[in-house]
């Protein structure tokens, strides 16, 4: 019986829709915000963050993951919201923004839901500038909103750039 390759497609197939309208969320702020699942490598607790000098002032500096150097970013510094101590909640969120790898400091990680299509309306057209250029959309759930992040829209080419010269082996693995 050779047909162990065509049923791994299947699987591989399977894997891709499952993740389809599947989000991880998380506070913020006092808000709920979400993230497509296929960019969430990993979710750790807060760990020690090595500061790494004259880098953004959202960077907080890198961690040691498994003998892998990853850069972590405050997402409240990086959305221009009041700092806050972290505490036992406070999670690290490892995703993947195009070809990096980063860790993104949130308050707490809520669940992962699903937020069909059709429950996401597009976010208002704003300045640009302004830290709404995140947001890719708005998820409603029952009478709750969910804003949805653009992952890719987290961090400019500069500043990916930057974070790579940081930590040049958190280059995500293709």
């Amino acid at each position: 019986m050779h047909h162990t390759d065509l049923e791994e497609d299947a699987l591989y197939l399977e894997d891709e829709d499952t993740q389809k309208d599947k989000y991880l969320t998380f506070h913020l702020a006092g808000e709920d915000y979400a993230i497509a699942v296929k960019h969430v490598v990993e979710i750790v607790g807060l760990q020690r963050i090595t500061e790494v000098p004259d880098t953004m002032n959202f960077v907080k500096g890198v961690i040691n993951l498994r003998g892998k150097i990853i850069p972590v970013i405050d997402v409240r510094i990086r959305f221009r919201l009041e700092a806050r101590a972290y505490d036992e909640r406070t999670c690290i969120i490892i995703v993947d923004v195009g070809e990096t790898t980063v860790g993104l400091i949130v308050d707490k990680v809520s669940e992962v839901m699903d937020i069909p299509e059709a429950q996401v309306s597009p976010p208002p057209k704003t300045t640009k500038g302004s830290q709404n250029r995140y947001i890719q959309g708005f998820g409603r759930i029952e009478d709750r909103v969910k804003l949805i992040l653009d992952i890719e829209m987290l961090l400019s080419d500069t500043e990916k750039e930057s974070l790579q010269e940081i930590a040049p082996e958190a280059d995500a693995v293709a």
